[in-house]
């Protein structure tokens, strides 16, 4: 039997964001027994998760355990701290490892299919490896981020969460040093507890600028992938009302070829046999490195590095893509976009790096690949992971092509409300305000510089909004008797 409810206020919870994190939040405040009111600024719901492959990274699962894949929590806390430097919150972070199992299995009860068989990409339902994880954690379910959203969305209308659409709230409502709800269309929403899951800053270039120069480097090639209402709202909230903000500097920039305009998913691939040679023409990294840590190896290198095909791997590019096609490649190549020769000695010299030092790197390529064993860079363990044959074909067939890799795909951003490990948000002072809770991109302390296996953004934004909903219920609960949370 649920709780009383306190008839002063509008709701025991409102939640701000309709997208992975604000869903889970609401179905799981619902779920505890509290009225919830569902606030998206957009016409629809699923936000940067609906656009999602919706992979989750997790610990100690039951799909871990049908695989044989052993696995704990605090195996999963001391990769992803050591990863990042134990530069990002240690309580927040063991707090997302030891719940991201039992998010797994809620999301598997609400519906969601993750079936326990090997995936060899994240497209795939199954286990997979996700970049740079000491064990497979990467999750996929089926029907991907979609998928996710879909079963949220089921489950909240089941529990009667009130949704408003178009609904962009302007502030919250402060009183008496705690919050009592928000402000939209200059109206008050009130509520003992209010979620923010409004998502991150990368559909605002001016935030972007502020909170992830490293954005920057890719210049006119940048773009943006995240869902257009990731606005950055969370910032002005931090700002009107002493709270402190997290994660400065970080986010996750995929690298892509100066002329992708897509997410791979359009975009295409490029092909497997290219070599990426840093501003001394020597080859500098794993062409497969995973999106986690490839743009980290990229700014070692000045920023970027170029990526070297022959017609050959041009040629058998399979058409249709909105990148990386055989006839878009002549095209950007017809631009200038792409740089073009019948020799190695030739386009070192449009490089603008040392011939011999050019031709030295895909002569030992070559050689590598010929064998299947990359000893420079292990890249032949990269497409293993991928179930690809490391046997690549050499780059010998002129014309040659080069092409700049950038950092130009802004994914998500990592600066979000300070929060401990029961998701409430820090002042300034380092103090919880009573009755604010945050979660997704829209919290700060767990998403670091380096991100931790694929999936880290889905399961950082379902662990969090299904633990911030609880915890918003919980201090409606309290509300309703007349009783006050420890600060």
């Amino acid at each position: 039997m649920s709780e009383p409810h306190d008839t002063a206020y509008d709701y025991d919870v409102i939640v701000v964001g309709a997208g992975g994190a604000g869903l889970a939040a609401s179905v799981s405040a619902a779920q505890a027994g509290a009225r919830v009111l569902l606030l998206e600024a957009e016409a629809e719901i699923g936000g940067s998760t609906q656009l999602s492959a919706g992979m989750l990274t997790a610990s100690a699962t039951s799909v871990q355990e049908g695989l044989g894949v052993q696995d704990s929590p605090p195996r999963m806390f001391q990769h992803y701290m050591d990863l990042n430097g134990w530069r990002v919150r240690p309580g927040p972070v063991r707090m997302f490892c030891e719940e991201s199992a039992g998010t797994v299995e809620w999301l598997l009860d609400l519906g969601v299919e993750i079936p326990a068989q090997v995936s060899r990409s994240a497209h795939e339902p199954g286990l997979t490896r996700a970049g740079v994880e000491d064990v497979w954690r990467g999750h996929v379910p089926k029907d991907q981020g979609y998928g996710l959203v879909q079963v949220l969305d089921r489950a909240r209308a089941r529990l009667h969460v009130d949704l408003a659409l178009g609904s962009r709230v302007e502030d919250l409502v402060v009183r008496d040093g705690a919050v009592h709800g928000v402000v939209l269309d200059g109206e008050e929403a009130t509520a003992p507890a209010v979620v923010i899951a409004s998502g991150g800053l990368a559909a605002d270039p001016d935030l972007v600028r502020r909170f992830l120069p490293d954005a920057g480097i890719a210049g006119d090639a940048l773009f943006v992938v995240a869902a257009p209402g990731a606005r950055g709202d969370h910032v002005g909230l931090a700002e009107r009302h002493g709270l402190a903000l997290f994660g400065q500097g970080w986010g996750l920039l995929l690298v892509t070829a100066e002329f992708q305009r897509y997410h791979h998913w359009q975009s295409g691939f490029p092909p497997a046999s290219r070599i990426h040679v840093g501003l001394d023409g020597r080859r500098c990294m794993d062409e497969d490195a995973p999106y986690a840590v490839s743009p980290g190896i990229l700014k070692d290198h000045g920023g970027w590095v170029w990526s070297v095909f022959d017609d050959d791997a041009r040629a058998s590019l399979p058409p249709g893509y909105a990148d990386w096609d055989p006839d878009r490649v002549l095209e950007e190549a017809a631009k200038g976009v792409v740089l073009r020769a019948d020799s190695l000695e030739e386009l070192a010299d449009l490089m603008d790096v040392p011939a011999d030092h050019l031709t030295a790197s895909v002569a030992r390529f070559n050689t590598l690949f010929a064998q299947g064993r990359d000893e420079d860079f292990l890249r032949h363990e990269s497409l293993a992971a991928k179930g690809a044959d490391a046997h690549l074909a050499p780059i010998a067939t002129g014309p040659f092509h080069a092409v700049r890799m950038l950092p130009a795909e802004l994914v998500c951003t990592h600066t979000g409300l300070e929060v401990d490990a029961r998701t409430r948000v820090l002042g300034t002072d380092g103090r919880a305000l009573p009755g604010l809770y945050a979660a997704g991109e829209a919290a700060g302390g767990i998403l670091g510089e380096r991100y931790v296996g694929g999936g880290n953004s889905v399961a950082h934004a379902l662990v969090l909004g299904r633990v911030a909903g609880r915890e918003a219920a919980a201090r409606a609960a309290l509300s309703s008797r007349g009783e006050e949370e420890a600060a």
